[in-house]
């Protein structure tokens, strides 16, 4: 498995998980900063590896009239303020290649979009920016498909990389998440993370946006723990339900320490019982 330090984080953990977490999107600074401290807080007392997440920018909407974000370079000056401030990682997304240089200064992980994960030109992009990769598989590929993306960065000879689950298309307005996809990406030899966010949405459900279900977010997490993640994704949020962006999934940030626990107790007992 390849191993690599993004900051203080150890990817994959020697003996524990990995959380990437934040909300979906930077709404502005307060909100943020709140977030930042909560994990800032869970990380000191109970040493859980964060890596903070936040989009500076949503460029895939279901409507033309969603909350895109408050300005490229506010939220970016936000994400590299919670870097400094609480001395944490940051990951964003980028979208289209010259993204790559706005973004970087400010982040240390590039995430790529599911919808974005065939996009050679970004992939290489990203790669090219030294900086760790996250990988989000497409809603519409087969997870072995996922060595080809991978290479794609790794040609570049950047190998800090990590592949994310966050379910597959079926149907209408639905995801499934078929948890041999985990085994399956972990043969590329690179760390494998469980997104329990946006595998539970319901795509341009909800007229104009995709709604969810988040009552089924331990359910799935619990399972993809057993089934050999190496970290988890959560989009966290002080009141999901007013989000700007994913409100249907998000979790809230008063009940997230206990989902921290909870994962973290169950992959403990994995660990004993092999």
């Amino acid at each position: 498995m390849q191993k690599f330090s993004i900051g203080t984080v150890s990817i994959p953990g020697d003996a524990s998980l990995f959380f990437i977490a934040g909300p979906c999107v930077i709404e502005g600074r307060k909100m943020a900063l709140e977030v930042a401290s909560s994990l800032h807080a869970i990380r000191e007392s109970d040493g859980v590896p964060f890596i903070f997440k936040g989009s500076f920018r949503k460029a895939n909407r279901s409507s033309a009239a969603s909350f895109t974000g408050i300005g490229d370079l506010a939220a970016l000056e936000i994400l590299g303020e919670i870097r400094e401030r609480f001395d944490m990682p940051v990951l964003t997304d980028v979208h289209e290649t010259h993204e790559v240089k706005l973004a970087s200064p400010y982040v240390d992980v590039l995430q790529i979009p599911a919808f974005l994960s065939r996009q050679s030109d970004l992939l290489a992009a990203a790669g090219k920016s030294g900086l760790a990769v996250n990988i989000k598989k497409g809603q519409f590929m087969a997870p072995e498909d996922m060595a080809m993306a991978a290479e794609k960065v790794s040609r570049t000879g950047n190998t800090r990389l990590m592949l994310t689950e966050r379910g597959t298309s079926f149907g209408y307005h639905n995801l499934v998440v078929d948890f041999r996809g985990i085994a399956k990406m972990a043969l590329t030899g690179y760390p494998v993370v469980y997104d329990a966010s946006h595998s539970l949405q319901l795509p341009s459900a909800g007229r104009g946006v995709s709604g969810g279900e988040r009552e089924h977010l331990l359910p799935m997490a619990r399972a993809a723990v057993a089934a050999g993640v190496h970290g988890l994704f959560f989009e966290v949020h002080p009141d999901p339900d007013n989000a700007m962006s994913d409100a249907a999934t998000q979790v809230a940030l008063k009940d997230f320490p206990a989902v921290v626990r909870k994962m973290r107790k169950l992959h403990r007992c994995i660990q004993a019982s092999e």
